[in-house]
């Protein structure tokens, strides 16, 4: 084991590839970065390899390099045109498990894997702010949410039969920054918002750098565990509009569900009728474990990350 270097997987996304900068940054450690895909750019010092997750090759580079830390952000995030269901099983879970056999295999001391809040599941039951001691419990019906799910579950099982892999599972809320561009950002673009009847929808928001900077803490941190990652706060569908200067369109669940349906059969959104409960059920995180037991205090707030994306929003448009 080399115990000055840490192997980061995904090293080429967006968060992957501020982690890798942040690492690198640090002057102190050896970074390997591991992507299928090449990096938009190359950073001094940083040694990349390109495997799929899946791949015995994973295998190879750990041993190769014997990291003291492995991070683990590979995972399908948003689903490409051409994807499904079996080939996104196959990177999040089978990959997952690909990365932890190597890890056992050549004396890893401790892995980081970005988690979600999507794994505590869109459900009508959910307690108004989540903690760590909640099931985890993903929809089926999403494949991102269930696959977090049976990760968490594979951790587990491997944290009780193989103690001596240390595991830090960071449960990360709505990642927010100046650059940020997905599914959920789409949904604020839109000349109006989209509610439900009956339902705030609220959002707790993470600005990526804090997510970074947890993620780096984690590398020397003595502290190991599983810890929501999110601002203080949260805001409803109704104040992200107010901030927009929107207004929300409401619809009742059922008319909702079924114009889903038959926007998704004719090709028109991507969106199906399962995203109801996405939309109307979303876990709100409580960050206290975060910051009272791993010591990380979130620099910006739900509230406060946001108005950083709007005010980015904004500029470009002028």
């Amino acid at each position: 084991m080399n115990p000055a270097c840490v192997l980061v997987t995904g090293s080429s996304g967006y968060l992957g590839s501020q982690v890798v900068a942040a690492l690198a940054a640090r002057g102190d450690i050896e970074v390997i970065a591991l992507d299928l895909r090449d990096p938009a750019q190359r950073l001094p010092g940083v040694i990349y390899e390109n495997a799929d997750i899946r791949a015995a090759e994973v295998d190879a580079i750990v041993g190769r390099h014997r990291p003291r830390v492995v991070v683990h952000l590979a995972s399908i995030v948003t689903p490409g045109k051409k994807s499904n269901r079996e080939f996104e099983f196959s990177v999040d879970v089978g990959g997952t498990r690909n990365l932890l056999e190597a890890c056992l295999a050549h004396g890893v001391r401790r892995i980081i894997v970005s988690s979600s809040g999507a794994a505590y599941g869109y459900h009508a039951d959910n307690p108004e702010w989540l903690t760590e001691a909640d099931p985890v419990r993903g929809n089926q019906s999403f494949a991102y949410s269930w696959h977090k799910r049976l990760v968490e579950e594979m951790l587990a099982e491997y944290r009780a039969s193989q103690p001596q892999l240390e595991q830090i599972v960071f449960r990360i809320g709505t990642i927010l920054g100046a650059t940020v561009h997905n599914q959920i950002t789409d949904l604020f673009e839109k000349p109006r918002l989209i509610a439900i009847k009956g339902s705030d929808s609220p959002f707790v928001f993470i600005h990526d750098q804090d997510v970074v900077g947890a993620i780096v803490q984690g590398v020397d941190s003595p502290v190991t565990g599983i810890f929501n990652v999110a601002g203080d706060g949260k805001l409803s569908i109704f104040e992200i509009a107010g901030r927009l200067g929107k207004r929300c369109v409401i619809f009742p669940p059922g008319l909702l569900q079924s114009a889903l349906w038959l926007l998704k059969r004719l090709g028109l959104t991507q969106y199906g009728p399962e995203q109801i409960d996405f939309l109307r059920y979303r876990p709100v995180l409580d960050n206290t474990r975060l910051k009272r037991d791993f010591g990380y205090l979130p620099k910006l707030s739900s509230a406060e990350v946001f108005e950083l994306w709007r005010n980015s929003r904004q500029r470009k448009a002028t």
